[in-house]
């Protein structure tokens, strides 16, 4: 029970973290190479201070990590964290469509019956 209570409260932060369009842009170009907050931060009209808080919170969402390259501290994408997220859709994804599946099997039954 508690495991699954982490992984709530892990999705909580995740999808709180992707809510905000510079986190999902900031992500976005991850995916393209790892970046410095300085390299992150020059295309967005918003303080450096501004991108690192954004950074913050993608870090303690776990979908980021930094590390030390001598004066410079990369971020770099999670790719396990995103892949966790998109197997937790996929899951109810895949459930929805097996009940739209056997609605339209009911329903097909339904209309040769009617014949």
């Amino acid at each position: 029970m508690a495991v699954d209570e982490d992984v709530e409260e892990w999705l909580d932060r995740a999808f709180t973290a992707l809510g905000d369009p510079v986190r999902r842009a900031l992500i976005a170009r991850l995916s393209h190479g790892d970046a410095t907050v300085n390299e992150l931060a020059e295309p967005f009209p918003i303080t450096k201070q501004a991108v690192s808080r954004h950074i913050q919170v993608l870090e303690s969402a776990g979908l980021i990590t930094r590390s030390r390259e001598g004066q410079r501290r990369p971020c770099h994408l999670e790719a396990a964290a995103l892949e966790t997220l998109t197997s937790w859709i996929d899951t109810h994804r895949l459930n929805l469509e097996r009940q739209y599946r056997r609605l339209d099997a009911v329903l097909e039954t339904m209309k040769e019956q009617e014949k």
